[in-house]
């Protein structure tokens, strides 16, 4: 075992006094440590040479990478800061952030772990002692501090390391508090980046109205997603606005400037499918008289839209697999691969996961396509947009654009109160029927609305049951009636009536059909 030597003849805090009074002023300069860091650290280790006599010190800290790095030093010119790097276990400083353990070192000139990689010491000319002890971090070693002092005794050297340790663990603090300042001013800063996208004057929002924190989150969603040029799967119920997302992607994207092509999946028959997707050759199946593009070619450059995306047939769908892999596809009965550039934004109102383990759907393509998935919100989660959306159909479909037509608050109560399965499509065509009913006055009240819908509200305010019974039977009628386009006996024969029991029954619920004849 080695033996030291130790000489008495370092500054010493002479007093605990002095010794708090070193606290207080390292803490004090650590205290403003949520800007620069290094300059707050470089006047902490100015204050310890002043109170303890140190000829050099370090404040170190482990790098994303493992290694251990100099952040400040008091002692060492810009040269020798820079040869301070240390890999994990690698000389005293290494060994010390490795293990966490703190190391005291009598003589450096005897102490082969000692590398002086600084080159700061002549260690054939001065007789040093080194300190260094570990800084933790929520039970994390995150750096390490040390000192270099002339030679001391035992007992000297043991009230060092405690002193440096309990600086160790202010300077712990101070990087807490710089952590968490400088993650918090970062997620102020991207939170002010998405807001900015949305509310900046290049941002397009298109037709969409509502202030709820619901669309808030989409616009988030979409701003981020818009400048990118990767695959979007809109979700959400029928009626929610999918293809108004898909197109304000699009208006927002790179590729604003070129084509945005539609298909609706769902209404074509699934010969069609393929033909109108990637095209056809002349006589390539009967009827096929000439040539044709198909929506990837004329989507080339911009962005195609594919709604319903989920009623596709397995063979088109590994079809659309291989587009979206290999960017290439040929035409219906042709030989000629064709290259194409497209963004492809699908929509669906159905359970792609569910629809893939019973085996309808490849789980392949549901991964290609979801790489962004964005989810709808029901209206009846947009309660609070309700009477905007209502007016803004009402400003448009008057007849005198000059004097829109206005919402009664009987009429808002109740379109408020409704469940919206059909979401805002079918808010949309309530307010425009109503719109038509309501007249010259311009006054959309609770009676221009469907009977139905009224009888929903009925139901809730009903005390007896002879009331509730009554509130449901003048439902039902009018969403028969509603669904029979007004057709009397047609409706009976759903509700199970004779045609005279079902007109007296819209008798003395007063049920005009006509109101459910209204063109849309």
């Amino acid at each position: 075992m080695m033996e030291y030597k130790f000489v008495d003849n370092e500054i010493q805090i002479k007093d605990r006094t002095s010794e708090l009074r070193l606290l207080f002023e390292v803490s004090q300069a650590l205290n403003g440590a949520t800007s620069e860091m290094a300059d707050h650290l470089d006047e902490a280790l100015a204050l310890m040479a002043k109170y303890t006599g140190m000829m050099r010190g370090g404040f170190y800290m482990i790098a994303p990478n493992g290694d251990t790095v100099i952040e400040a030093t008091y002692g060492m010119n810009n040269t020798e800061r820079k040869r301070a790097h240390y890999k994990p276990g690698e000389g005293v400083i290494g060994r010390v952030t490795a293990t966490g353990q703190a190391m005291v070192v009598p003589n450096v000139s005897k102490e082969p772990l000692f590398l002086n990689r600084t080159k700061a010491r002549d260690l054939k000319r001065e007789d040093i002692s080194f300190i260094c002890v570990p800084i933790f971090l929520d039970g994390k070693t995150i750096g390490a501090i040390s000192a270099d002092k002339l030679f001391a005794d035992p007992v000297r050297m043991e009230e060092d390391m405690r002193l440096l340790t309990i600086l160790a663990t202010l300077i712990a603090r101070a990087v807490g508090v710089r952590r968490d300042f400088s993650a918090r001013h970062q997620a102020m800063l991207e939170e002010n980046r998405r807001l900015q996208a949305i509310l900046n004057h290049n941002f397009k929002f298109g037709q969409l109205v509502g202030q709820s924190r619901a669309l808030g989150n989409i616009l988030e969603e979409v701003a981020q997603v818009s400048a990118t040029n990767v695959t979007v799967l809109i979700r959400g119920e029928s009626g929610t606005g999918k293809e108004m997302i898909a197109g304000l992607i699009h208006a927002n994207s790179l590729r604003s400037g070129q084509p945005f092509i539609k298909v609706n999946c769902a209404a074509l028959p699934e010969g069609l499918v393929e033909s109108e997707l990637f095209g056809h050759e002349r006589g390539a199946f009967t009827g096929a008289v000439s040539g044709r593009k198909g929506r990837f070619e004329m989507a080339h450059g911009g962005t195609l839209f594919l709604d319903e995306v989920g009623d596709m047939s397995l063979t088109t769908q590994a079809k659309l697999l291989r587009v979206l892999q290999e960017k290439e596809f040929e035409r219906l009965g042709g030989g000629e691969t064709i290259k194409v550039d497209v963004r492809l934004v699908a929509a669906t109102n159905r359970d792609l996961e569910k629809m893939a383990e019973e085996g309808l759907f490849r789980m392949d393509l549901y991964y290609r396509l979801s790489v962004f998935p964005l989810s709808l919100p029901p209206l009846r989660k947009r309660v609070e947009d309700i009477m905007e959306l209502a007016e803004n159909f009402a400003k448009k479909f008057s007849p005198d654009q000059d004097k829109p037509i206005r919402i009664s608050s009987e009429a808002y109560k109740l379109l408020r109160a409704y469940e919206w399965p059909g979401n805002i499509r079918e808010l949309e065509n309530i307010v425009e029927r109503a719109a038509v009913l309501c007249g010259p006055e311009g006054l959309i009240e609770a009676r221009h609305l469907p009977v139905w819908l009224q009888g929903r509200q009925d139901e809730k305010e009903t005390k007896t049951l002879y009331e509730a019974v009554a509130a449901l039977e003048k439902r039902l009628i009018g969403e028969a009636l509603e669904a029979t386009g007004g057709h009397v006996t047609q409706a009976a024969e759903r509700l199970g009536l004779t045609e005279r029991k079902m007109s007296l029954r819209m008798t003395k619920y007063n049920i005009d059909f006509r109101t459910f004849r209204v063109k849309r």
